[in-house]
């Protein structure tokens, strides 16, 4: 991983398709949990940070807590953006803040804070925080949080 440095806030377009609505066309609220997961992914990712080389080393990331608010429904056929933006993180935690915005007119649809912990994977037991994903975060986020919680960690 080089030294560059990465857009804090990250943007994956989606479209809704008729598999991610309900009998009315919208947006069944689960795939907001969905559209979120890729956006974190492609972020970890276009950040040169690789999930599979990190499943190799026992390194796994899974969702620990989230709170989320639905502001306004997606429809069918609508083209949203989803953003990741990392914004605290711990020595085996790290929390973004994330969005669901319409693109024809902008409207936030959707916000959500997730915190997600790295696990040794054959375990399922919290660990550190790889070095890499650490120093990336060190990058981005804007202010680290460094209050000690030791129910969190």
């Amino acid at each position: 991983m080089s030294d560059r440095q990465f857009p804090a806030v990250f943007a994956w377009p989606v479209r809704v398709y008729l598999e991610d609505t309900d009998a009315g066309g919208i947006v069944f609220h689960a795939r907001y949990l969905h559209y979120m997961e890729r956006a974190r992914t492609e972020w970890v990712r276009s950040c040169g940070v690789g999930l599979r080389a990190g499943m190799a080393d026992n390194i796994s990331y899974v969702v620990q807590r989230m709170s989320i608010h639905y502001a306004a429904p997606a429809m069918l056929d609508d083209e949203l953006t989803i953003t990741a933006e990392p914004v605290a993180f711990g020595r085996v935690w790290m929390e973004f803040r994330q969005r669901v915005a319409r693109v024809k007119d902008a409207k936030q649809l959707c916000e959500a804070s997730v915190r997600v912990a790295c696990i040794a994977l054959d375990s399922g037991r919290p660990r550190r925080l790889p070095e890499n994903m650490r120093a990336l975060l060190e990058r981005n986020v804007q202010h680290p949080k460094t209050k000690h919680e030791p129910s969190q960690e």
